[in-house]
């Protein structure tokens, strides 16, 4: 049994997993391993944002809690658990389960310095590394992120998760808009995104004669949802050999988020 560690999920929260949690395989050796260690081991990664290597020695060890942390990644795991909570979620705000609208926006952050594939210059914001594309709903709950080098344009790549977005189906049935920033503007991307998703593209730009800080209807929704995401050390870079498992540790820390409220 590992410490009470402060990135630890409670029993009650933990319970809350169980039945999304995959059995063991039959035949071969029966599972040893307590699940509940692993998840905890790899929440501990993801809010301390420490090595695999580096795990404390009362958690299992670090090469089973990989190896968990990524056949559940393959198989995709990871993203049904999320996508269950997410409904959940909703429900329990009073919300049809499927968002009316929805918003796009992205984030680029630094590589580490051993990171060296999908890696790009965003010369707008003068970062060396990997951009997040987003997309939440009103909630500020994620739909579907896609990770990628930061010199992908922001057309590119929201047309990319949005078609992602898409292929929820019907998670995402009553969905019409999408609302974003001016770096998505553009009858391209705007008829792209008519003539594959079916919804209406709109843009909330900064009043040209505002100073400082200016809260934006909409937008601040995905805002604060990145701010939540810097809650979890291993996400202030990018530390990821691949994208995808940047892609999973952002699903992973929406778990933790919703887990707590569901519970």
């Amino acid at each position: 049994m590992s410490k009470d560690y402060p990135s630890n999920l409670p029993k009650d929260e933990l319970e809350l997993l169980n039945d999304f949690l995959p059995a063991a395989k039959p035949g071969g050796r029966p599972r040893s391993v307590n699940l509940w260690e692993v998840i905890n081991a790899i929440c501990f990664v993801l809010v301390e944002g420490c090595q695999w290597r580096a795990l404390p020695g009362d958690f299992p060890a670090w090469q089973t809690v990989y190896t968990y942390f990524r056949n559940w990644r393959k198989d995709g795991t990871w993203l049904k658990i999320h996508d269950a909570l997410y409904r959940c979620e909703r429900m329990a705000k009073e919300r049809h389960p499927s968002p009316s609208e929805a918003v796009l926006d992205s984030q680029s952050v630094k590589n580490a310095a051993r990171v060296h594939e999908a890696i790009g210059y965003d010369a707008g914001k003068q970062i060396n590394g990997r951009k997040r594309f987003m997309t939440v709903d009103t909630l500020g709950l994620v739909l579907r992120v896609w990770v990628t080098a930061a010199n992908v344009s922001e057309r590119q790549g929201g047309q990319h998760v949005l078609e992602r977005v898409q292929q929820m189906g019907k998670s995402v049935s009553r969905l019409h808009t999408i609302w974003v920033d001016g770096g998505f503007r553009g009858p391209n991307f705007m008829m792209a995104v008519m003539d594959i998703c079916r919804w209406i593209v709109q843009v909330v730009l900064r009043p040209e004669q505002s100073q400082g800080f200016v809260l934006l209807p909409k937008r601040w929704v995905v805002e604060r949802t990145f701010g939540w995401l810097m809650g979890c050390r291993r996400l202030v870079r990018d530390y990821e050999t691949l994208p995808e498992t940047s892609e999973t540790f952002i699903y992973l820390a929406m778990i933790r988020i919703m887990v707590k409220r569901l519970a």
